[in-house]
């Protein structure tokens, strides 16, 4: 059981390089990473590192949609932790 907050913690920082990743990839006019994508890793239990990454390399922080939608994730992940750890 200790190693899940592990395997958390590198994912959300997987997540949150993603997010820089892609940002250096627009500042590059580079070939992006997709926004399915981005919300796809925030949504398997990323949030944390989506809204790091959204916050620190001020990325897509312009989109409603990931202005709404990392959030909501990230709340229906609390009651879900909630639950589980209960």
């Amino acid at each position: 059981m200790k190693t899940v907050p592990l395997i958390l913690l590198g994912w959300n920082l997987a997540v949150f390089l993603l997010y820089g990743l892609d940002k250096l990839f627009a500042k590059s006019k580079m070939r992006r990473i997709s926004e399915a994508t981005l919300l796809t890793t925030a949504f398997c239990l990323g949030t944390p590192g989506a809204l790091f990454g959204m916050i620190i390399f001020n990325h897509k922080t312009a989109k409603m949609k990931f202005r709404i939608l990392v959030p909501l994730f990230f709340a229906i992940h609390v009651v879900f932790l909630w639950f589980v750890m209960k």
